[in-house]
């Protein structure tokens, strides 16, 4: 296992379930050759999926587990009836140490719920937190949190700052990340009260490069490297940036085909707008880490495609060879001492 990176692949959940993760796994094991993969859940179905493909059977293998966790279970009937899920199954794996970070496109809740089970937190974690790349100007920028806490607190935001440097340096090898809080206003005199605290917490750690306040139209920007906020507002600003630039794509084709010299024109700009799809295209940026877990669990998205599937593995990849869960650990107990 030390001359090997080993992730197991949730292989049956999400939208697409197998459609996506094998491609995706296989994918993966052709551009990284120190990388092994189990894909875990039906072993009949996978060995059927992996017929017609060519492949290193000493990279890849299968963990059989006859169950899935549906994108509708509540997380508390998954955790009591869904121990034979391939969710619930490459957590386990991670647990006794068969592997060394877990992807997921699974129900969100679920997999968070059962990570603090099967996982449980790294010492002193408050609560885990949802972290993703959102596309910004200098590549992204990582936002925490993005929907596991609803309500916070100001130690709760100050963790968040923690963990999401951690992970920036994990993926990015960012010394000094960049910290920035989401607020109303960059002032200081301007957010919640809960969102001053945090302020004097994080600017107190002479370990984090913290720059100050942020607002949404600042998610963007080449200044800031992580972006903290509560789940609630993580959440609702993640959602309008994927509409908006949905949107702006959907207005920008019905523009162009509206008249034969919008076609005309479309032609001309092709190569500009293929470009700047690509920049924006969210499938480069999925994958979100599930930050204090006692493991690297990367959930990507449940209607990930094979290329949205594999950017999440290649993450979770990354994030296991940066020493993530070490070095959020470490950061964590040094703010305790």
């Amino acid at each position: 296992m030390a001359s090997q990176l080993r992730l197991a692949v949730d292989a049956m959940s999400g939208d697409h379930g197998l459609r996506s993760s094998i491609s995706a796994s296989l994918n993966a094991l052709n551009q990284n050759s120190a990388l092994h993969i189990c894909l875990v859940g039906d072993e009949a179905a996978i060995r059927s999926a992996l017929l017609a493909s060519n492949y290193d059977s000493a990279r890849l293998s299968i963990c059989h587990s006859p169950d899935v966790v549906a994108m509708d279970d509540l997380p508390s009937k998954a955790l009591r009836y869904k121990k034979q899920s391939s969710m619930y199954r490459a957590l386990e794996l991670l647990r006794d140490g068969n592997v060394a970070g877990v992807v997921s496109a699974g129900n969100t809740g679920a997999l968070v719920a059962m990570g603090c089970i099967i996982l449980d937190r790294l010492p002193g974690v408050r609560r885990p937190a949802i972290c993703a790349p959102v596309p910004a100007k200098n590549g992204y920028t990582l936002m925490l949190d993005l929907g596991a806490n609803i309500e916070c607190d100001a130690e709760h935001l100050y963790q968040f700052a923690v963990m999401g440097a951690a992970l920036s340096n994990a993926l990015d090898g960012r010394d000094a990340p960049r910290l920035a809080l989401l607020n109303v206003g960059a002032e200081l005199i301007k957010g919640t009260s809960v969102v001053k605290e945090a302020a004097e917490l994080i600017s107190a750690d002479s370990r984090l490069n913290y720059i100050g306040f942020a607002e949404g139209n600042d998610i963007f920007s080449e200044d800031i490297d992580v972006m903290v906020c509560d789940g609630f507002t993580g959440n609702v600003a993640l959602k309008v940036c994927e509409g908006t630039a949905n949107f702006i794509r959907g207005q920008l084709k019905e523009t162009f085909m509206k008249s034969l010299y919008g076609r005309l024109a479309a032609l001309v700009v092709k190569p500009v707008l293929n470009t700047f799809q690509k920049d924006i295209n969210p499938e480069r940026y999925n994958g979100a880490a599930l930050l204090g877990l006692n493991g690297v669990v990367i959930k990507s998205h449940g209607g990930s495609s094979v290329k949205s599937f594999e950017a999440a593995i290649h993450q979770a990849a990354r994030a296991v060879r940066g020493d993530l869960t070490q070095a959020i650990a470490s950061q964590l107990h040094a703010t305790e001492s």
